[in-house]
């Protein structure tokens, strides 16, 4: 089995469970559970455009941050975000499906101002900067979602809300 074969069985399992708790997010993006947090539309935001990160991170041998314009995805409904996972997450997909498995071991690089902030392999970078990203940023989501009151998806197994 190739590798790539193995990460889109992966990425497909965690794009499901990642809509999955994005449709269950209140049409609230202003709610921030403390002061230090980011807000409800600016994190759910985040995941979705992680999304387009795992792309960069797959297609090209580097990102400078300060190279790039930067526009934040509104937070116009959890509809629109799940909609907005699906286009980008298609493209993920089709960028994986394409790799050799040579082009995994490639040096990457991520830096802002030519300051390195990550630099290792492309597998590394496609995990760890990227899907370990994702899934630390839906947690939060999970987290804000019980704050609120609203039932927390089972993601690697049940939840409180969702049992066996």
């Amino acid at each position: 089995m190739k590798i790539s074969e193995a990460l889109i069985a992966e990425f497909d399992q965690e794009i499901a469970k990642t809509k999955n708790t994005l449709a269950r997010l209140p049409n609230s993006p202003a709610y921030k559970p403390h002061a230090k947090s980011m807000s409800l539309g600016a994190l759910a935001a985040h995941v979705v455009e992680l999304t387009g990160f795992g792309e960069t991170v797959i297609t090209t041998p580097a990102l400078d941050f300060s190279s790039q314009s930067y526009k934040p995805l509104p937070f116009e409904s959890p509809e629109q975000l799940v909609k907005e996972l699906e286009l980008s997450a298609s493209k993920v997909r089709q960028a994986l499906s394409g790799l050799s498995d040579s082009s995994w071991d490639e040096p990457w690089k991520l830096s802002f101002e030519g300051k390195p902030i990550f630099e290792g392999s492309r597998f590394l970078a496609y995990r760890e900067m990227f899907l370990n990203h994702l899934v630390h940023h839906r947690a939060q989501l999970g987290v804000y979602l019980r704050l609120q009151d609203i039932a927390v998806p089972g993601v690697y197994g049940p939840s409180a809300d969702e049992p066996f």
